[in-house]
């Protein structure tokens, strides 16, 4: 499975279809997310190559449709345990702190499916609004 390109860029698709979708893509369109985590292991499934800086991605909603523009700032691989609080704090999720953010994090993929370990591979992708 690969993931959808619309208007020509590579689609992303935040969080899960539904109100977690919309609330962060409220989050990146008022400016307040300007990054996002996702696990190594699902690119390789998808057989998706990694994002790379200056890479423009297609923001969709939960119909598909483009709602937004990013451009890729910075990409990179890390431990989940070893994810800084500066980039946590990017996510602009509203964590108080790392702890606050991992557990969040932790609770969600396990209830997509993927429970994760201190050392599960999470890439780490930062962006701006364009």
């Amino acid at each position: 499975m690969t993931w959808p390109v619309v208007d020509g860029l590579r689609a992303l698709e935040l969080g899960t279809p539904g109100a977690l979708r919309q609330e962060l893509n409220a989050l990146v369109l008022a400016g307040r997310k300007q990054a996002t985590a996702g696990l190594l292991s699902e690119y390789a499934e998808e057989q998706e190559p990694l994002e790379h800086v200056g890479e423009r991605l297609a923001l969709l909603d939960d119909d598909g449709r483009r709602v937004a523009t990013v451009e890729v700032t910075a990409i990179e691989v890390l431990r989940f345990a070893d994810v800084p609080w500066e980039f946590a704090a990017a996510e602009g999720e509203g964590d108080a702190d790392l702890e606050e953010w991992r557990a969040g994090h932790r609770g969600y993929w396990e209830r997509t499916g993927t429970p994760v370990t201190d050392d599960t591979a999470i890439v780490c992708v930062r962006f701006v609004l364009v």
